[in-house]
């Protein structure tokens, strides 16, 4: 009794206010620790006026994720699809907005001008905020450029300027592999047909691309057409070249089995090679023998960019040794070595490599029926004619690009070349 009757007395004395801002200390404090045991992934250091310093969160977060979940795709070779990435936004915006609100809490409890009744005022009213974010994420905040994919799109920063039946395709496709290369698929040819519908039109071309992500394209006729190097210098001085070249002569012959298939009636490669077989006189202007004449198109592109910005690919070494060739182009590009030889595999039927199948998929990823069609029979002795006339032009080539491609060596083994 006595003890009842010395508390009745205490409590009779402590005024109600102080009795209800003792008990809401106490659910704050109980809330606090509970907070503390859901996100135990924040810090507390200890600073000289004991406030919380949260770490700053931004859509760097964002950026930071997704290109990891691109990186861990590329080494399982899965697919990074648009509705997984669009999970994956969300998924990390909402840890972001929760880091955000407990940080902002925290700080207002640390603040000695603020009672705790008022703390637990920003508490739900940020907690009523939340909701309301959420219900509007997917409408605004997704919607970056009014495009179906999350980033920016880009000008390019590296372009496949050539050449045509080089190779350039199966070089696009297995740098589209890597995480952190994005190209458009379909060649816009801007610099030689449509120039004069305007950067804006090329730019909303390219796809979408976070930070740190390469903007590619692949044009091969860039490669030959005379006013392509000053158009793309006055776009981007600093943008880097890639030209994907081949045996003049089994080009030659591969671009004629392309048109052949488009056109059965044209004459034989023989008849279109000569202005007069007799003479040996050979027809430069024609298309397919002219492109293969490098050292001249390669002089006009070297008037606007040096040799740093361009870089050089075998057609040749890209079908042998595929692995090898990408990783000399992710260097030039200053990409990671992502994509190796595990990501290849040679296909005997169309007689050059193939990319792996993805994990999710059923088929290869091999480039398509206009790939690899098999050359027709040509004249032996056409084929030396062609091999001499190309001569002094390679030599000339192999002495500006520094690099000797050795095309020299293959007049007897036409045979390990002769599918497109």
């Amino acid at each position: 009794m006595a003890f009842w009757s010395s508390t009745s007395v205490f409590t009779s004395k402590v005024p109600r206010k102080i009795l209800f801002m003792f008990t809401l200390s106490l659910s704050v404090t109980y809330l606090f620790y509970s907070l503390m045991s859901c996100y135990n992934s924040l810090q507390f250091p200890l600073q000289e006026n004991y406030v919380y310093q949260g770490r700053l969160v931004t859509e760097e977060t964002t950026f930071v994720t997704l290109r990891e979940k691109l990186y861990s795709a590329s080494q399982g070779f899965t697919e990074f699809t648009e509705a997984e990435g669009t999970t994956a936004v969300t998924v990390v915006r909402e840890h972001v907005e929760a880091e955000q609100r407990t940080v902002e809490w925290i700080r207002t409890q640390a603040s000695p001008t603020r009672s705790a009744a008022a703390a637990a005022a920003v508490y739900h009213t940020s907690a009523l905020d939340r909701d309301r974010q959420e219900v509007s994420t997917t409408d605004s905040e997704l919607r970056v450029n009014c495009t179906s994919d999350y980033g920016e799109k880009k000008l390019p920063q590296a372009i496949i300027i050539g050449v045509k039946k080089g190779g350039t395709r199966a070089l696009l496709e297995a740098l589209r592999v890597h995480p952190d290369v994005r190209a458009v698929g379909n060649e816009p040819h801007f610099f030689d047909r449509n120039y004069e519908k305007g950067l804006d039109w090329y730019r909303d071309l390219m796809p979408s691309t976070l930070e740190g992500q390469i903007t590619m394209e692949k044009t091969p006729s860039y490669f030959v057409t005379n006013h392509a190097p000053k158009r793309i210098h006055s776009m981007a001085r600093d943008i880097k070249l890639i030209i994907v070249v081949r045996n003049p002569v089994t080009r030659a012959i591969s671009d004629y089995t392309q048109t052949l298939s488009k056109k059965p009636e044209i004459s034989t490669f023989e008849v279109l090679a000569f202005k007069n077989r007799t003479l040996g006189l050979i027809d430069a202007s024609w298309s397919a023998l002219r492109i293969g004449i490098y050292a001249l198109h390669l002089e006009s592109w070297m008037q606007y960019f040096p040799l740093s910005q361009m870089h050089f690919v075998s057609g040749e070494r890209l079908i042998v040794d595929p692995a090898g060739e990408m990783a000399k182009v992710q260097d030039f590009l200053g990409l990671k070595r992502i994509v190796t030889d595990k990501h290849f595999y040679f296909n005997k039927t169309k007689g050059f490599p193939c990319l792996k199948k993805p994990e999710d998929s059923s088929t290869p990823r091999c480039l398509g029926k206009s790939k690899g069609r098999t050359h027709p029979k040509i004249d032996p002795d056409v084929i030396r004619r062609l091999h001499k006339f190309y001569k002094p032009f390679n030599m000339m080539f192999y002495q500006m690009t520094g690099q000797n491609f050795e095309w020299e060596l293959e007049d007897d083994s036409e045979s390990r070349s002769s599918q497109d």
